[in-house]
């Protein structure tokens, strides 16, 4: 019942070991060994390690009923406690009596809060901490366990079971910030998984991890719990749901096993050694601690009391739940039993019950277990049972592994917030580089627009001061050239002037010489005169003009001037805006080049935040590669031996499951090595068909070679062993490809690991139907006529039997001559072959006697038509003893149909019928003997 699980990185806290002696009687016991590798396998992680914790057992006896106080003096008790000594002491009589040693004594006054405290505290620390735990209560109906266990107290707190208690310590350990708890509230009627929140789930499922061994229940509602109040809300829910009755024993003892399932998950954080790698940048935003996050279960059971029907006065109905309780509980004993004795084998699967406690006995779980029971010496035997129960039990050693994970989830939720909010502050900061670009972009062609406008208008400027300047030369010259005719003017007539002076100089000279002609001279002095006056005017007029040409002249040069500076200016000015413009080109580059170095920097961290995702990747990659590598090696896998044949015709008979158990007899007698064979064998199929896939599994079913095909059908073969594959496979069209191969491949190896995959696939009753319309039968009955080969025939044999359990498909198993079959491969007188045979016939006429006996049918046995009947009379002597009794079952079988009657008689049954009456070994076949021999009129009259 062990189970392996390593998730994460599993790493070990200490733990309590048991100390002392762990024996429990007072006889001494060997020491127990660990436990093998079948019951307590490694977890995967490879740095696991694990501690072994002891089950620990303690015992409560409850208090005096009503009915037995009233016996007074005459009551008789059959328990001595000495809970000093931790013993309790056994009274079968006044003289005989027997001593056992548990882990802890509990008496009729034993409190409530006593109990927790020493049996499911110690668990409920280790769930705190991390490891799985087990807290369960055992015992007769009517002594206690409910009240142990479940009582609510809500209104005394001190008459809480270890439910309440133990959530209570839960709530009152952990954060509810950071830590979650949920609880899921179970059933266990008639073999069916209910849930007892959801009353409406009914015959939930129960999974097992094929890599880590865990047992889970998918469509079990799990709810998460916030405070006591709720959790009395669900127990109360829980509690109405749960099935009880009113018993002689027990005015409400339950019918079903209550199971609550309390999931908890922890969070923590350590520090990782390669984070010292990691630089301290204040922008660096990966975690520097990656979050831990503790998984843990603990299961609370209160089981339903193992009852007489004599004593619990159970009828009707409750005489069909006391056998499933009787037989859930029996199947559990049969497990203790097994890992108390450190056997090989432990039947898990005989019941649902097991299989969910699979965990708690000799699992990777602390268990505690209470044992109850009661004082009067009237219920001996159950009380002896019970506490022999906790002997075994105390005898088991558990390998607790700590459920310590890294929390992926919250990992890649922060890593990806992270790498959200990088990104849109890349984005965020890319719009604001584009905004800013564009606005600078803007003002560039602003600057740009607004430069080539100046340098038009200093241009056009220029050309007008230009044309103006051209206009004042030519103004200038011009009026120089009219100075110029002036002044030659003016020297003209200075030249005249000087000339008349000295005419006029003469002409005295005359006048002074000549008196008679003064008055004529004086005339004409007076004349020139006036005309020298008028010359002078316009002298003074000329001047005067010429000074106002000069001025006008200065004030066109000074124009001139003016003009000149101003274009200078403007040429200034266009070269203190090509600056400026070059100024704002250089910082609108320097921000282009720091948006880019932010950029790419926001790219690199980006990178640095997928590092993890990208190792991620490659170790993905690392596994494809493996598994490349594994499927090379189912390539060169060959058997050229006839050893290693027939030792693996052995291992692919032992995946061939029956009903009855027959096919795994000779199988399981086989030495340890071929098991350890057969197991490292299914954990390499296991290994490849998880890395390889079952859709590439079954194509390999039709390459074209047949040593690929060989293996692959072994592959499916050991895939169909499992009853969680099944419906995969067939879903796949691995069952089509299967009959396809049986059909067409004239391969003995290949029909052989075939055969044995469809014997497995006909176990499921749906699979029956597909197989026997598809015409598996007649395919099976083919390859039985061809093959010579024993191990061959014996897979052939298995497959036809596992149908011959269905009675709906007997018509056509006949017509397509599968019990023909059957009877044609006695011929190869192997053993094994013959006991499939064996319980195929004894299916068949098991099936056929069911629906006779309901009216469904009549007539003469199908059997007895094809010559069963004879061929067992006449090899009735050659059976060997493992065989005989499938043969004597199938024929008493056939003895119960009236119709069969005289055939019986013809070939000489009755004598067998007799025999078989007397001297079977088994009771079953020696009950329908006589039944068939003294309900039959024709039987009895040939007795006669």
């Amino acid at each position: 019942m062990a189970t392996g699980s390593g998730a994460g990185r599993a790493s070990v806290r200490p733990v309590d070991r048991p100390r002392g002696n762990s024996t429990a009687r007072s006889k001494s016991v060997a020491p127990r060994r660990p436990p093998s590798p079948a019951r307590a396998r490694p977890a995967a992680h490879h740095d696991d390690a694990a501690d072994m914790c002891r089950v620990r057992v303690a015992l409560r006896i409850r208090p005096k009923n009503a009915g037995e106080l009233a016996q007074g003096a005459d009551f008789d008790t059959c328990v001595e406690l000495q809970p000093e000594c931790k013993k309790l002491k056994l009274k079968k009589n006044n003289w005989a009596s027997e001593s056992y040693q548990f882990d802890e004594i509990f008496g009729e006054n034993s409190s409530q809060k006593r109990i927790y405290e020493v049996v499911a505290k110690p668990v409920v620390e280790s769930v705190l901490e991390g490891y799985n735990g087990t807290v369960m209560a055992y015992g007769q109906t009517g002594t206690g366990k409910t009240y142990t266990v479940g009582q609510l107290g809500k209104d005394d707190p001190s008459e809480r079971g270890i439910m309440v208690r133990a959530l209570e310590h839960i709530f009152s350990s952990m954060s509810l910030e950071t830590d979650s708890v949920a609880v899921s509230y179970l059933q266990l009627y008639l073999e069916s998984v209910q849930d007892l929140l959801a009353p409406e789930k009914t015959n939930i499922p129960i999974v097992e991890d094929p890599k880590t061994g865990e047992v889970s229940l998918p469509g079990a509602a799990i709810v998460e719990i916030k405070d006591l109040e709720h959790v009395f809300q669900l127990l109360q829910i829980g509690e109405t749901n749960r099935r009880a009755a009113n018993t002689k024993m027990n005015t409400e003892s339950s019918r079903s096993h209550a199971i609550l399932i309390i999931h908890l998950h922890r969070s923590l954080k350590i520090k990782e050694e390669n984070t010292a790698s990691i630089p301290s940048d204040a922008q660096y935003t990966l975690p520097g601690d990656l979050p831990l996050v503790l998984k843990s279960k603990l299961l609370i059971v209160d089981l339903a009391g193992s009852e007489r029907i004599d004593k619990s006065g159970s009828e009707g109905h409750m005489i069909e739940e006391a056998k499933f309780i009787n037989l859930s509980l029996s199947s559990l004993g049969k497990c203790i039993n097994a890992l108390a004795e450190n056997s090989l084998h432990i039947p898990t699967r005989d019941s649902k019950l097991t299989r969910m406690l699979r965990d708690s006995f000799g699992g990777t779980a602390r268990t505690s277990l209470v044992v109850t029971i009661g004082p009067s010496a009237r219920h001996y035997s159950e009380t002896s049972s019970t506490v022999l129960f906790g002997q075994r039990a105390m005898k088991i050693v558990n390998t607790i592994r700590l459920k310590e994970e890294v929390d992926y989830e919250t990992l890649y939720k922060k890593v990806e917030n992270e790498v959200d909010r990088l990104t849109s502050e890349m984005e965020r900061q890319q719009k604001l580089g584009h905004r800013e670009k564009m606005q600078m972009e803007k003002r560039l062609k602003e600057s740009e627009t607004f430069l080539n406008d100046l340098k038009m208008t200093s241009s056009m400027q220029i050309e007008n001061l230009e044309k103006e300047k051209h206009q004042f030369e030519y103004a200038i010259k011009r009026l120089m050239q009219e100075l110029e005719e002036k002044e030659g003017k003016n020297n003209v007539l200075s030249e005249k002037i000087v000339h008349l002076e000295a005419s006029l100089n003469e002409k005295k000279q005359q006048q002074l010489e000549s008196f008679s002609t003064t008055q004529t001279l004086a005339e004409t002095t007076k004349a020139h005169e006036k005309k020298v006056g008028e010359l002078l005017r316009q002298l003074e007029e000329e001047r005067s003009r010429s000074a106002s040409m000069k001025g006008h002249f200065n004030v066109l040069e000074q124009q001139l001037s003016d003009a000149q500076s101003s274009a200078q200016f403007q040429e200034d000015t266009a070269r203190e805006l090509k600056r400026e413009l070059s100024k704002i080109t250089k910082t609108f580059t320097s921000q282009v080049h720091s948006l880019e170095e932010k950029i790419s920097q926001l790219i690199s961290e980006k990178e640095l935040m997928y590092k993890e995702l990208k190792s991620t990747q490659a170790k993905v990659q690392d596994e494809a590669r493996h598994r490349q590598s594994l499927e090379a090696e189912v390539l060169r896998l060959k058997r050229p031996k006839t050893d290693n044949c027939a030792e693996e015709s052995k291992t692919l008979c032992g995946m061939v499951r029956t009903g009855s158990g027959l096919g795994s007899e000779a199988f399981m007698s086989k030495s340890g090595n071929l098991k350890e064979t057969l197991a490292s064998q299914r954990g390499t199929i296991s290994k490849i068909f998880e890395e390889v896939g079952l859709p590439n599994v079954l194509a390999l079913l039709k390459s074209e070679e047949l040593e690929v095909q060989i293996h692959a059908v072994k592959v499916v073969a050991n895939l169909a062993a499992e009853d969680i594959n099944q419906e995969k496979i067939v879903e796949e069209g691995g069952l089509d490809a299967l009959l396809s191969l049986l059909e067409t491949s004239e391969n003995t190896t290949i029909h052989r690991a075939t055969a044995g995959a469809i014997a497995n696939l006909a176990m499921n009753v749906s699979n029956q139907a597909l197989i026997m319309n598809k015409g598996g039968a007649r395919l099976l009955a083919n390859v039985a006529s061809k093959t010579d080969d024993p191990q061959t025939m014996r897979m052939v044999a298995g497959a036809i039997a596992n149908l011959c359990g269905n009675e709906k498909w007997h018509v056509m198993l006949k017509q397509d001559g599968g019990i023909k079959a059957l009877l044609g491969m006695f011929q190869t007188g192997h053993n094994d072959v013959i006991a499939q045979i064996a319980r195929g016939l004894a299916n068949f006429a098991k099936c056929e006697s069911r629906v006779i006996s309901q009216g469904h049918k009549k007539g003469r046995s199908l059997l007895i038509e094809d010559g069963v009947l004879s061929w067992i009379m006449a090899n009735s002597t050659m059976f060997p003893p493992s065989t005989r009794r499938h043969i004597e079952l199938a024929f008493c079988h056939l003895a119960q149909n009236v119709e069969n009657s005289r055939d019986i008689i013809i070939t000489g049954g009755i004598k067998e019928l007799l025999r078989i009456s007397r001297e079977s070994p088994r009771e079953d076949a020696r009950n329908l003997a006589k039944k068939a021999l003294n309900s039959n009129p024709a039987f009895l009259k040939e007795i006669q």
